[in-house]
């Protein structure tokens, strides 16, 4: 079953990022990452087309207190999201005795091929499971989008399902729905 999760007052650091909630200061950072074609398309969102989007955006992800803001420390800016989403329980009626979530991230063009992701989303993990007492997390990746496999695989995911994911692109994608279980819970 999906635990009820509030990141917003959560501040987790890593040796060259802080992980913490949106604010409305960081309006121009995600613009800036959120409007580059190709970030949002291979996450399956249309990238932003104007500041107005990710003023949205920005209040959808501080109002649902649900995503952290990824910030690189030698520069103070915002260069990407982790959300810990609701999974698809209904499709995943075999979890329902554990408790879980779903990640979903998205990293600055900028600042690929840099090893940040699998940072962050690391630090993010530990603190789901650690104090959160998480027993899973999903994460899932189309077929097309290799990077996102392959940070996945890093941290540690395994296939569970093969999918077709539906998009707010209008477009349905392939793609695997990955699990991670708490290794400190079932002694994996």
């Amino acid at each position: 079953m999906n635990k009820v999760i509030d990141v917003s007052k959560v501040v987790l650091e890593t040796e060259r990022l802080v992980l913490r909630s949106f604010t409305y200061n960081d309006l121009e950072d995600l613009f800036e990452y959120a409007s580059v074609s190709g970030v949002g398309e291979a996450a399956g969102w249309p990238h932003h087309k104007d500041i107005n989007e990710s003023k949205e955006i920005l209040a959808r992800f501080i109002n649902s207190k649900k995503t952290f803001a990824i910030v690189y420390k030698e520069n103070n800016k915002v260069i990407g999201s982790i959300g810990v989403e609701e999974y698809n329980s209904e499709k995943l009626p075999e979890l329902d005795d554990l408790l879980g979530r779903e990640i979903g991230f998205v990293l600055s063009k900028d600042y690929w091929g840099r090893g940040l992701m699998p940072e962050a989303a690391g630090r993010v993990i530990r603190y789901l499971f650690d104090v959160e007492g998480l027993d899973f997390l999903t994460c899932g990746h189309f077929d097309i989008n290799e990077r996102s496999a392959h940070v996945q695989k890093k941290l540690g995911f395994k296939e569970y399902k093969r999918l077709i994911f539906d998009t707010s692109l209008g477009v349905n994608y392939p793609g695997v729905l990955n699990i991670l279980y708490n290794k400190n819970k079932y002694n994996l």
